[in-house]
């Protein structure tokens, strides 16, 4: 899920976290710090000479409020950790619930759908799970690094004994994905939770599915 028209930069750039994006963008001083290490009520527009406009997203559902739940860190620095990875819903129902959701649903977006397994064989080293949805605090309890487990380590039977289909939440990569193209199946337009059209699909992939369909 990304800000619409953000395609063309991810296609360039890679899928960039914030702190990526930051970098990328040069921005220094309270302007980053401001950004990077405290609560995005609202979505910020960034610019740079050279790569235009870009957009950081709101952090809504990381209402202040609640920073209670953090453990083992202060808010900044979970803050920090959270603009410091890249971010994938394990299960498309998710995403389409929050599509629907109110602070969405009348906002056109870009939705990738990634091949996992691609994505996992090439960034493996740099990947973590976790257990919810750790950009929001509503129901989902305490949360600090302890979230953020390597796959090996990861407990999988346990919560899938327990949470079935949600015993993984959240696949996040570390700083960045550069090669981005070469995970994504598809890219498209969406209304809320309603797609609109194909934004742009992977050769390759359509390739294999031919092959498939013959």
């Amino acid at each position: 899920m990304a800000e619409l028209g953000s395609w063309p930069s991810i296609r360039a750039n890679g899928l960039l976290s914030t702190s990526a994006l930051l970098d990328l963008f040069e921005k220094r001083g309270r302007e980053r710090e401001e950004i990077e290490s405290q609560w995005r009520p609202e979505s910020v527009r960034i610019h740079h000479p050279s790569y235009g406009v870009a957009v950081i997203r709101d952090q809504k559902p990381l209402h202040s409020g609640a920073n209670r739940f953090i453990k083992g860190m202060t808010p900044n620095q979970y803050y920090r950790l959270l603009n410091g990875k890249v971010f994938f819903w394990a299960r498309r129902e998710r995403l389409v619930s929050l599509l629907g959701a109110r602070a969405y649903k009348d906002r056109p977006h870009d939705v990738l759908t990634v091949d996992t397994k691609s994505l996992v064989r090439h960034h493996e080293n740099e990947i973590t799970l976790s257990p919810i949805n750790s950009g929001a605090f509503f129901g989902s309890g305490e949360r600090g690094s302890f979230t953020f487990k390597k796959i090996q380590d990861y407990p999988y039977e346990e919560r899938r004994k327990k949470n079935h289909d949600d015993a993984v939440v959240e696949l996040a990569v570390e700083y960045a994905v550069k090669d981005m193209t070469e995970h994504v199946i598809k890219v498209e337009e969406w209304k809320g939770n309603v797609p609109l059209r194909v934004v742009w699909e992977n050769p390759a992939f359509l390739k294999r599915r031919e092959a498939q369909d013959n």
